[in-house]
């Protein structure tokens, strides 16, 4: 991998702690950038969710219209994060995650500002297509930055908790800044993040790219970016009015075919997008396989539980949000203990034992009912899945990116930050439509839940299966200092 010596002299945060979990300050402050670049990202997929009935009222939203308040973000954000974390490997990853901070913090400003709906939904789409090039670069300047071993293990780890953390957050924090402010203070957060690292991150992130600059591969990105945002948009309007529509249909196909014409033109690239032998590693397909499962099944249970709350039990949007503060403290919790249990038992085992302890946790909630004791199971079973969550993500983000080299960890780290994005988007089209457009809510939800919890099941064995035995487990326990 080349990089920009100059910069990386003075900016190397492992300089100091490249073997031990003890972090320098210049680390910290490094993990600080990015974490909190990730962390606004993932805030901005749930912070409006509670605001969404007063926005539709104050800018003459109609409830049909609600659902691309959060489309409008999603489709850019899924869309374009394989191109974009290519063009960071090749042109520089700093400078695209600079640039996608400032325009994700101007988009935020119009989006707080906005004054109807097309201004407000042109300042989210500005806001996806800001964090589709902050997350992949973000990913990949963690994995550059921080040697493979404990010190990446420990970055990861501890960005996966806020990841995790920021949608629980945002759920929380919206409610409160809607009944306190208006719902414009949620986009204004939004954008205070972003003043806040923007300033930070020049001088702190060192510049990384491939050591040679292949001509950018036009086709693919056309095809997988068409793709992805077709496939996007068709599982996006299946919430709101199922699948029979027209344009549902003609974009879902379209998705389909733009996909299956990028796998083609991959396999004859000379410089491609994605690389189809990293696809065949084991550890790149069943670990994102995993991490797509554990987002989008994860993603759904959220959405369902808080229809299921607030419609079902009458809770307030504040009591809900309490529900899920409980389930963020123990996501934090279990943020703090997963590399140690990947150091125990390795990142394979994590993942597929993670899949399972979801799984069963979510089929749990099955037992819920019309009865106001149920909040406990709720607040129980929520949180001791979301644990077990966090270890998936953890887990499965080191199952793909270990062992790659620097020079394509854009491209593992793009198909990671893919995975999560897509995930978060398709989970809840795909099932929470059934809680939605069921006669009796409680028993669309209980149906959703089940569905739910079988897929991850299935999806733990599958992984298992697919990832074979775990060999690293003795190495990374050693270097973890566990064994």
């Amino acid at each position: 991998m080349a990089i920009d010596t100059t910069e990386t002299t003075s900016a190397s945060p492992t300089a100091h702690s490249p073997l031990g979990t003890r972090l320098s300050t210049r680390d910290k402050l490094v993990l600080f950038v990015l974490c909190a670049a990730q962390f606004m990202v993932a805030l901005d997929f749930s912070v409006l969710n509670v605001a969404l009935p007063v926005l539709g009222k104050d800018l003459g939203m109609s409830q049909s219209a609600l659902q691309w308040a959060v489309t409008a973000f999603a489709l850019p954000s899924g869309g374009f994060l394989l191109l974009f974390g290519r063009i960071g490997d090749l042109y520089g990853r700093r400078r695209l995650f600079l640039t996608g901070l400032a325009l994700f913090g101007t988009a935020s400003l119009l989006a707080t500002f906005a004054w109807d709906p097309a201004s407000f939904l042109t300042g989210r789409a500005l806001q996806g297509l800001g964090a589709a090039a902050i997350v992949p670069t973000g990913m990949s300047l963690l994995t550059t930055t921080f040697p493979e071993g404990p010190a990446r293990d420990r970055a990861l780890g501890i960005s996966g908790t806020l990841l995790s953390l920021g949608f629980t957050v945002g759920m929380v924090a919206g409610g409160v800044l809607t009944d306190v402010l208006s719902w414009r203070s949620t986009m204004g957060l939004l954008s205070v993040f972003a003043l806040i690292v923007l300033p930070l991150a020049p001088g702190l992130l060192p510049e990384s790219r491939t050591p040679d600059r292949p001509r950018l591969d036009v086709p693919g990105a056309v095809t997988v970016t068409g793709g992805l945002l077709a496939l996007i948009y068709a599982l996006s309007t299946a919430a709101e009015r199922g699948f029979g529509g027209t344009d549902v249909i003609v974009t879902l196909a379209a998705g389909v075919l733009l996909l299956a014409a990028f796998v083609y033109i991959e396999s004859r690239a000379h410089a491609p997008l994605v690389s189809l032998p990293m696809l065949r590693r084991r550890t790149v397909a069943w670990g994102n396989l995993g991490g797509l499962v554990t987002f989008s099944m994860m993603s759904t249970v959220v959405f369902v539980l808080t229809l299921y709350l607030q419609e079902t039990l009458g809770l307030s949007a504040f009591e809900t949000g309490l529900v899920f503060g409980v389930q963020g403290v123990m996501s934090a919790v279990a943020g703090v203990y997963a590399p140690k249990v990947i150091g125990r038992f390795g990142a394979r085992r994590t993942l597929v034992g993670s899949l399972a302890g979801q799984g069963l946790f979510v089929a749990g909630l099955v037992l819920l009912n019309a009865h106001t004791w149920s909040v406990w199971l709720a607040t129980a079973a929520i949180s001791l899945a979301s644990m077990c969550h966090l270890g998936a993500i953890i887990s499965y983000g080191l199952t793909v990116t270990s062992g790659v080299p620097d020079e394509e960890q854009g491209l593992a780290t793009g198909l990671v930050t893919s995975t999560q994005q897509v995930g978060i988007t398709i989970g809840i089209p795909l099932l929470g439509v059934l809680a939605t457009t069921s006669s009796d809510l409680l028993a669309g939800v209980h149906t959703v839940l089940a569905l739910d919890a079988v897929i991850v099941l299935a999806a733990a064995v599958l992984v298992a299966t697919g990832l074979g035995r775990d060999r690293s487990r003795p190495v990374e326990a050693e270097a973890l200092g566990l064994r």
